[in-house]
């Protein structure tokens, strides 16, 4: 793939991206390395290599699944400043 300066800005205008000419130089040096190393990676024989979604093996650990008591809701709202009705009041974050 050829990434010349007409691409970069045909990429830009599609993602509505403005640049001046300083950084459209620099993103085109920067691309045309991307490019570069991602040709040479297609050079590799991956035929062997089985596919992955991660590089580690990865294996999720459950807990069993216990019915537990919860927590005292009176000692929670205890060491609260302020309650009401079973909920938490705390400073008004949203202006209007």
């Amino acid at each position: 793939m050829k990434v010349d300066k007409k691409l970069v800005e045909y990429l830009a205008n599609l993602s509505r991206l403005e640049f001046d000419d300083t950084k459209l130089e620099e993103i085109t040096a920067q691309l045309k390395g991307i490019v570069k190393y991602v040709e040479k990676l297609n050079t590799l024989d991956t035929g062997d290599v089985a596919p992955t979604a991660h590089i580690l093996p990865l294996k999720n650990v459950f807990r069993k699944d216990e019915v537990t008591p919860s927590i005292n809701r009176d000692k929670i709202f205890k060491s609260s400043p302020e309650s009401d009705n079973g909920y938490f009041i705390v400073p008004r974050v949203i202006e209007e």
